[in-house]
């Protein structure tokens, strides 16, 4: 089923996880996917190395997994930085072939001081490429805080209706920590013509070395609430999960109780606080379902 269809009748639910590294345990992430199929989620995306290699096809075994074992739409990621053309029909045929018709196209990682190479230069390129040659599902990544590369917001809500004018079908933002960026941005994507679901991409944060990352990479704001949170429980790593898990179900609440596309948590392949945070907020996305 494509993902685009779910947001018709209901409020979705969705997941992300990663593959192994490449010298790691795969039975794993297949143990970790068994606990996350209770949830019974509406699709789980799976994460992909940037220009392919061992982890690709990994992803397209767990994503193909994922439907077929545990009977869970599944969403593979794609990102296109480095890849020709030729690399990246091998990939998506290949993708195909399994059964995988949620593609998630993005751009990719760039490592600092070098130059993009390969036939896709933005993901809004291999968006393009996908809609020419494929019949799939497309998804795009967006920014409710602007892509730390955009010159602003006016220029990342351009480049955003572009993606979709090249045929993504359903958009799902970074991480974000105050709800109010996502509102002010959902709001603005509207007005210009975004017209496609935009998924609240949510990550319960555990630790201060993994939101200290993300705030580098994705340029996230820390609101002085979750940064009294971090300074208060840094040093006990228990009391911070829990603390965390309660800020994601914070923020979920207040996204659903007004009324939302849909949620997409970020899990790091970590079940146990998927699990908490769903049992949460079950009940409340029921009652969000739409007739």
């Amino acid at each position: 089923m494509k993902t685009a269809e779910l947001f018709e009748h209901k409020t979705v639910f969705s997941l992300e996880v990663f593959p192994p590294k490449p010298d790691a345990d795969e039975n794993v992430i297949y143990q970790t996917l068994e606990e996350l199929s209770d949830i019974q989620p509406d699709f789980i995306s799976v994460t992909y190395g940037a220009g392919g290699g061992k982890n690709g096809c990994k992803t397209i075994q767990i994503a193909s997994d994922i439907q077929n074992r545990y009977g869970v739409e599944s969403v593979a990621h794609l990102p296109c930085i480095g890849l020709t053309k030729f690399q990246a029909k091998e990939i998506l045929d290949r993708m195909e072939e399994n059964g995988i018709e949620n593609i998630l196209a993005l751009r990719g990682d760039r490592t600092d001081g070098t130059e993009l190479c390969g036939d896709f230069r933005h993901a809004s390129d291999l968006i393009a490429f996908i809609r020419d040659n494929y019949d799939l599902n497309i998804l795009a990544a967006c920014y409710p805080e602007i892509h730390p590369e955009s010159s602003g917001a006016v220029d990342d809500l351009k480049w955003l209706k572009y993606k979709v004018e090249c045929g993504a079908d359903h958009l799902i933002t970074q991480l974000f920590l105050d709800n109010s960026y996502f509102y002010d941005f959902y709001e603005k994507a509207k007005i210009a013509g975004v017209d496609v679901p935009i998924e609240a991409g949510i990550m319960p944060v555990t630790n201060k070395r993994q939101i200290e990352r993300m705030v580098k990479m994705c340029g996230v704001e820390l609101p002085k609430k979750f940064v009294r949170v971090l300074e208060k429980y840094e040093h006990n790593e228990a009391a911070l999960r829990d603390a965390g898990i309660a800020y994601a179900i914070d923020q979920i609440t207040d996204l659903i109780t007004e009324g939302i596309d849909g949620i997409h948590l970020y899990t790091m392949n970590n079940s146990f606080i998927a699990h908490r945070i769903y049992d949460a907020v079950q009940n409340l996305i029921s009652v969000s379902t739409k007739v």
